[in-house]
Parts: structure tokens; sequence; C-alpha cells
């Protein structure tokens, strides 16, 4: 990263730069997050750009106070941004463009307990046998069965969904890395999974993706450069997450599911469930009950893999 006088001064300038940096490394969602906190932050100042400098313990409290006060998020989302926040100044001042003056001191940036959101078995269930002949949209279909995948894939992200490749499927296992953490997970490959990926074989049939979210990035951008390509996925991936959260919204609401139906849903839904069905809490390793992720990997690090997929299998087949 190159120091010049403009980065240096310009907390605006900074971010933008690790936000294009993050993208041409391909960390497509760390560069999200960094992006919404610098939108928030520019929002809170009015669009006027501040030297890293003149970021202190008072600063950063008016800005938590915007957020609880003005903008009203709760208290895990103003933390979240204001961690970002952090790390940026953080990298700052390993860049020397200022000293260590501890502004996040006074600010609160943990992680509270929320409650969980799972839906019970029954919904789960309402929600599988769902079909076209009960006059949903091929755009209400589409978010039914990314829904389900989410669930069947043990709380698969949507970014990491969106990203799965046929080439991930080999060998009755489908094997990817989490986006979030970086850890490698393989999940045995059920028929149910099977007939959702085969109703959409014909959108995909061109491109290496299971899904069709990010079907038409390799046509838009096959001229283009591995960052225009990024950047076209991130447009696609966004697009598509909105239009399923809608369609879920819909279809919850339709259903008279209690609270909204979203794609987080379905993770804390396979936790319960499997609680549920007896499954033992070290082979599940309740990820959504723990403190940290890291409580949930030492767990998983001690489960055999058939024992896992022994686990999902009896979740499946219990909807």
């Amino acid at each position: 990263m190159a120091r010049n006088k403009k980065t240096s001064e310009s907390l605006f300038s900074f971010m933008n730069l690790l936000i294009a940096l993050l993208l041409k490394n391909g960390q497509l969602r760390t560069m999200q997050h960094y992006k919404a906190t610098l939108n928030s932050y520019m929002r809170f100042r009015d669009g006027k750009d501040i030297s890293i400098k003149e970021i202190d313990a008072q600063e950063m409290q008016s800005y938590e106070a915007y957020l609880k006060n003005v903008v009203k998020v709760c208290s895990n989302t103003s933390s979240f941004y204001l961690r970002i926040l952090r790390a940026t100044y953080n990298k700052a001042v390993e860049k020397g463009f200022t000293q260590q003056q501890n502004p996040f001191k006074n600010v609160y940036t943990g992680i509270a307990k929320t409650k969980k959101r799972a839906i019970p078995t029954e919904s789960l269930s309402s929600i599988k046998q769902l079909s076209s002949t009960q006059k949903l949209t091929p755009q209400q279909e589409l978010a039914r069965d990314t829904f389900l995948m989410c669930f069947y894939l043990r709380g698969i992200s949507f970014i990491d969904l969106a990203h799965l490749r046929k080439s991930d499927l080999k060998d009755g296992y489908i094997s990817y890395t989490r986006s979030k953490t970086g850890q490698r997970l393989s999940i045995r490959w059920e028929k149910e999974m099977q007939k959702i990926v085969d109703k959409y074989q014909a959108q995909t049939t061109s491109y290496p993706y299971l899904f069709p979210f990010l079907a038409d990035s390799d046509t838009n951008s096959k001229n283009g450069t591995i960052q225009d390509k990024r950047q076209d996925e991130l447009r696609l991936y966004h697009n598509a997450e909105s239009r399923i959260t809608y369609h879920l919204k819909k279809l919850g609401a339709k259903m008279g599911i209690q609270g909204k139906l979203t794609l987080y849903v379905a993770r804390h839904s396979w936790a319960t469930a499997a609680r549920d069905n007896n499954i033992s809490i070290s082979v599940i390793s309740e990820a959504l009950g723990h403190d940290s992720e890291v409580t949930t990997q030492i767990y998983l690090r001690s489960i055999q893999s058939s024992e896992v997929d022994e686990a999902n299998a009896r979740i499946m087949a219990s909807l």
C-alpha cells in the first residue's frame, strides 16, 4: 500500500483504498462490510471527510450515539460498524498515518446475544411442500428452493451457496470454503439437494455454477479484467440476494410464519432441528449458540465426517 499525503490524511480515501484492495484480493464479503461502514459513516458526517489523526474518543462516541438515536440500529449493528472502523484505524496506525489514541475505548464493540430465529419443523415441512400448483411465481419458487438448499447444506450462507461450482461436487460430496472464516467444509450430497439443482440445470448449462445467481457474470465480463469480473459478480450477488430476501418475506407472510423469513433463519433452524432430533451436542456443536465461532470450530474438528452426514440426512428426513 503506497503512502501518500491524501491517503495518510483522509479516512475516506484510506477506507476506499482498503476496499479496492479487498476487491482485488477477491475478499468480497469483507469488502462489502467495509463499504457499508464507510457509507454509514459518511452519512453521519454529511459527506465531510475527516483526517485519520482527528479520530478520537469523542468522535466515535458521537457516531455511536448517531447510530442508536438517529438511525436506531440495534447494538450489534452499531458494534459491527464500530469494529470495522476500529480495524481501519488500527491499519492506519500500523502504516504510521497516526499514533494510537485508543478512540474506541468508550464505545461498545462487543457482540450481544440475540434471540434465535428458528422456525418449527412443521413450518419447514410446509415450505418444502409448497409447489408451483399453489400459485407460486418462478421468483417465489426460487426463493423457496434457495431457503431449502441453505437448510439442507447445514446453514450455508448465501454468498457461499451462490459461488458453489459444479466442480465442487465430487464423489457424492459438496466441498467449499466458508467465505467468512476460511473453514473448509464437506457435506454428503443427498437426493433432495440434487432435485433442486436439477430444476435449474437448464439455466446453468453453459456456466460453472450449480445455481443461476451468478450465471451471467462469465458472459458480461469475459473480455474484462479479473477485477471487472468480481465487480460484476458482486452486482449479480447483491441483486439476487435482494430478490430472494424480498420473495422470502412475502412467502413467509403468505404462509403465516411468525417473524421475518430470511436465509439466516435456515441456519438457525438447522441447529434447532438437529437438537430436536436428539442429535448430540458434539455433532451439531450448537453452532449458533456459542459465544464465538472458535468454540464451534473446536467442536467440529472432533466430529467424524460420517456422523455429521448421518445427522444431516436424519434432519432432512424429518421434514
